[in-house]
């Protein structure tokens, strides 16, 4: 059979011969089997920070970051009575919220943060008495 093909405004002639599809399928080698039994990896031991080994009752009186992102909202001063669950401060992270609360009822002893600042996991943000 020919064919004739035009490219850029000058003809070509070309020869084509069409094989059988059993000739023209190619051959492929056979997969090879499958592992008789996936063994799931050993899970590994959690790496402790040292500061999470320290006495923990400092803790009771932080309000620390969870995540490094940005203040948005401040709602203690220093000298305000707080309830347990109360919300102190919201820090946003890739565009999610994160409303962070008191501990337990006490007083603010001191404020780290303002509104629109910068803010690293594990920071301090609100100190109580």
């Amino acid at each position: 059979m020919k064919l004739r093909i035009t490219i850029d405004g000058k003809a070509y002639e070309a020869e084509v011969e069409i094989l059988e599809t059993e000739e023209s399928a190619p051959e492929y080698p056979a997969y090879p089997a499958a592992p008789p039994a996936l063994v799931p990896a050993a899970i590994p031991e959690p790496v402790t920070d040292p500061a999470s080994s320290l006495d923990t009752s400092h803790r009771e009186n932080e309000c620390r970051s969870p995540v490094t992102g940005m203040v948005i909202k401040v709602n203690v001063a220093a000298g305000q009575a707080v309830q347990p669950d109360e919300v102190v401060a919201v820090v946003e992270s890739m565009k999610m919220e994160m409303q962070l609360a008191a501990p337990k009822a006490g007083v603010v002893k001191n404020v780290l943060i303002a509104e629109g600042s910068s803010v690293k996991v594990n920071q301090l943000l609100v100190e109580f008495e």
